[in-house]
């Protein structure tokens, strides 16, 4: 059931997601492998690169409701449990400044020894 709603979301996926696609895609981003769409337990993240354990997640104005927000800590909780940084940013940030967001990327994929993420 997780690899069909998998596979529906890779096909429809949103403008910010296309956008983080475009620079993640091909190991095209510093060499590293990502992934989209991905089940990891009983969850499924937008992108994941298994090699360095982080996960990148593109959150729509829905996100902001109470409800939502909690599910999300809970599932944030458990990802980094598994040993996953996990990166969140809003669509509208994607859109609208593409490089910062691909720096923290880049960031999280090279995090400073003394850096508290």
């Amino acid at each position: 059931m997780t690899t069909n709603k998998a596979r529906r979301l890779r096909k429809n996926l949103t403008d910010a997601e296309r956008t983080v696609w475009a620079a993640l895609r091909s190991r095209q981003f510093g060499g590293y492998k990502f992934r989209r769409q991905q089940p990891i337990g009983l969850y499924i993240v937008d992108f994941v690169c298994f090699e360095n354990k982080l996960i990148i997640e593109l959150d729509g104005g829905h996100h902001d409701q109470v409800e939502q927000a909690e599910y999300d800590a809970v599932r944030t909780a458990w990802l980094e449990a598994q040993g996953y940084r996990v990166l969140r940013f809003w669509n509208n940030q994607v859109l609208a400044e593409p490089n910062a967001v691909k720096a923290a990327i880049l960031e999280g994929l090279h995090p400073h020894p003394d850096s508290t993420s």
